[in-house]
């Protein structure tokens, strides 16, 4: 399992911000420029807008070395591009969601009774102000219950994909590693390796098969 640890990533959403356009301006005590002679000052012509370069074309794939015995693959790229992979990180996002929205709700409704407490507790009797401490300390220990179960379920649904999903994986690499002769298939992320033929990247072959094969798998 530490081979696939971290590797369904929910990814991150980013916020774009608008760039503020800048404005020049002289420095303090320098006049502005004088217009030529003539009347007003003449505009600057005109520059052509400038073109766009082309985006460059995607290098294709460097081809495998003839005769390598040795390969490897990246864990990570096989499990945020293949089809498994993919189904797998929606259903962990799909249930961190629900667990947010869980106990937003709960610490929501906490905090109104917080609020409530904080604002007419000193005019409230005894009783009445009794009560609502009992259910803010009952809403508080409820919270940090949920917190550590919502926890606890993330934990125990990342580790039963990954281990679904490596059981899956294992048997593409393998057929991968006798299809090409080869004797070992590292995985580049845990091997130490800092540089590399990139046409030993088997990757891409390993995310083929793997969804071809998820395809043609049966449904239960």
């Amino acid at each position: 399992m530490k081979l696939l640890k971290m590797m369904f990533v929910i990814p991150a959403m980013s916020v774009l911000l608008a760039a503020t356009p800048g404005y020049a301006q002289a420095p303090a005590g320098q006049p502005p420029a004088t217009p030529p002679a003539g009347g007003a000052a003449q505009k600057p012509p005109a520059t052509p807008p400038a073109t766009a370069a082309p985006a460059p074309a995607p290098k294709p794939p460097a081809p495998f070395p003839e005769g390598a015995k040795f390969a490897f693959i990246d864990i990570q790229a096989v499990a945020s591009n293949s089809a498994e992979g993919k189904a797998a990180t929606a259903k962990l996002d799909e249930l961190r969601k629900k667990k947010n929205t869980e106990l937003t709700t709960k610490s929501a409704a906490l905090k109104a009774m917080q609020d409530k407490l904080n604002a007419g507790g000193s005019v409230m009797n005894d009783q009445a102000r009794g009560q609502l401490e009992k259910e803010i300390e009952k809403g508080n220990r409820d919270l940090q219950y949920a917190q550590t179960d919502a926890q606890t379920e993330v934990t125990d649904l990342t580790n039963q994909l990954q281990g679904e999903f490596q059981e899956k994986l294992n048997p593409i690499i393998e057929q991968v590693r006798i299809d090409k002769g080869l004797l070992l298939i590292f995985s580049i992320r845990d091997s130490g390796v800092v540089s590399a033929e990139p046409g030993l990247d088997l990757s891409n072959e390993v995310i083929k098969r793997f969804d071809a094969a998820a395809k043609t798998a049966p449904k239960k």
